[in-house]
């Protein structure tokens, strides 16, 4: 009696292993009624092989069995947060980085149980898998005739199911064969990036502002503070919430009335769900920057970014970037004079979403360090600055505070530890999670409004743009990869140099307005304002 539940587990966990999908919008107990081919061909092999081969054999099937069951746990984690697959050739450094995600969000103490879970399951489903097949194998093997009957039967079943194409449910054949699916998809996924590789070389090889002189760049912008401010997961959907339409359209008219004008369009950003940095590289450098290898690349070489543009032409760039809290190597690609973080930007108040500076306090700690002194006894500041409000877990949203009492930032009101309650966030719905999104975006554009309001005037423009749209819990399971860009300036030449961009006044781009890939934009904008 044991040795059949031990044999019916063991059958069960290999079927599990087999049918589980790699797409989280086919995960369903349905699933688990489908005929494996994998488990057809196994059996048919293994049927016939002397004891010692067929022990190699169910080692190494279990092996690989288990190692793609992982790759399918990680497509479906991927497939949640970045809307792609793992990639297995770059992506495994983003692993510290989702532990610092977990650890901000949730506490130390969930990170550190977080990857305990993540280890053990990463050891036990290659051993279990290579246990239950070598089980399973030895009992085949005694009955040899009965399990090629059964096979037999099973496998004019499924090829007949195959050519009908019959399922439970969409996405679900009933003839299955996801796992050898899985394999295949991470091979070719693997060729790819191997031949691309030498085409990113080309690409980065190209570029037509390299040797540009310093005489004939930026000349449109001479004297003035250029403020480049990423909205944390600010992409169309945000736009389309009748809220932050009717917020956008309110901050656009007070900006009217403040004297300021504004243009706004659409970029596709290189990254969905998280990966800030390749859209902020993409963007600087004119390079399409959607992996973690190019991004390697692109940090080990010396490719020509806005920052070097401007830099070049006199002057002094600025990184505000919030979110690091540890020294950032990467970032010597781009030669900033000065990097502000997490450590140097002296706020001393609680954390909110991500356990983040509110931008506000972001804002107004960069004015107080570079711009407070006015123009011109000073160079004119150049800036990336990476806000983080409406980073995922989107909750608790910062309140605006006056500007002139910001002070250290402890003035601002506790929330209930840092970074929010983990078990309040862990229990809302989804609707819930989609209207604080919606609200910490709007507090970042009210933030950048706000700004400009208070600090901005003719030698002061601003380009707004979100970073890449949020995880498929806001977007759902097949979004787009549009994000709004905005140019606010109060000179009036500034913006008739980019008419011909064909974007719409204020705040928020008309829906069928123009759409760039993020990596045009570099040179776009040089050239509008070339002289």
């Amino acid at each position: 009696m044991k040795s059949r539940i031990l044999t019916g587990l063991a059958a069960f966990f290999v079927l599990l292993l087999l049918l589980v999908p790699d797409d989280f919008a086919a995960l369903s107990p349905w699933a688990l009624l489908a005929i494996p081919l994998e488990a057809l061909v196994g059996v048919a092999v293994v049927v016939f092989l002397p004891p010692r081969v067929r022990t190699v054999v169910g080692i190494v099937a279990g092996v690989l069995l288990g190692a793609i069951s992982i790759l399918k746990l990680l497509d479906l984690g991927f497939g949640v947060t970045l809307s792609r697959q793992f990639d297995p050739l770059s992506d495994w450094s983003l692993f510290r980085a989702a532990s610092e995600w977990v650890s901000e969000s949730f506490g130390k103490p969930g990170a550190v149980g977080a990857v305990i879970v993540a280890i053990l399951l990463a050891l036990a489903l290659p051993v279990l898998a290579v246990l239950s097949i070598l089980r399973l194998s030895r009992v085949v093997s005694v009955r040899r005739n009965l399990a090629l009957r059964v096979v037999a039967g099973l496998a004019v079943v499924w090829v007949t199911l195959a050519i009908l194409g019959v399922h439970l449910v969409p996405g679900i054949p009933v003839a299955g064969r996801s796992t050898a699916a899985a394999a295949y998809d991470h091979a070719a996924q693997l060729r790819a990036d191997i031949r691309d590789q030498a085409a990113y070389d080309r690409e980065e090889s190209t570029d037509a502002y390299r040797d540009v002189p310093a005489s004939q760049l930026l000349q449109g912008l001479k004297g003035k503070d250029v403020i480049f401010a990423f909205v944390e997961s600010y992409g169309r959907d945000a736009v389309n919430y009748p809220q932050t339409a009717a917020l956008l359209a309110s901050r656009t008219q007070q900006l009217t009335a403040a004297g300021f004008q504004s243009s706004s369009g659409w970029l596709t950003s290189s990254t969905i769900g998280g990966g800030s940095w390749l859209a902020h590289s993409t963007f600087q450098s004119g390079l399409w920057i959607d992996s973690q290898r190019r991004y390697g690349k692109f940090t080990e070489g010396t490719r020509y970014t806005l920052t070097t543009a401007f830099s070049k032409a006199g002057w002094r760039t600025v990184a505000v970037m919030p979110a690091n809290r540890r020294d950032w190597p990467e970032g010597a690609v781009y030669g900033w004079d000065k990097e502000y973080d997490d450590r140097t930007l002296g706020y001393k108040g609680q954390g909110y979403a991500f356990s983040s500076i509110p931008d506000q306090f972001t804002m107004h700690s960069f004015h107080g360090t570079e711009l407070a002194q006015p123009l011109p006894a000073r160079k004119p500041v150049m800036a990336e600055i990476d806000l983080l409000s409406s980073h995922a877990p989107w909750t608790p949203v910062p309140p605006m505070m006056d500007w002139d009492k910001l002070g250290d930032g402890s003035t601002y009101p506790g929330n209930g530890g840092k970074g929010g309650n983990p078990d309040e966030i862990n229990n809302e719905d989804a609707n819930t999670v989609r209207d604080n999104y919606r609200r910490t975006v709007e507090y970042s554009v009210d933030s950048l409004v706000s700004y400009m309001e208070k600090y901005g005037n003719e030698n002061t423009v601003m380009v707004m743009l979100g970073d890449h749209q949020p995880s498929p819990i806001i977007t759902g399971s097949d979004p787009n990869r549009d994000i709004p860009i905005t140019v606010i300036a109060k000179d009036p030449s500034v913006l008739p140099r980019i008419a011909s961009w064909g974007w719409s006044p204020g705040l928020a781009p008309v829906a069928d307005g123009p759409v760039w890939r993020m990596d045009a934009f570099r040179d776009r904008f040089l050239a509008a304002f070339a002289k």
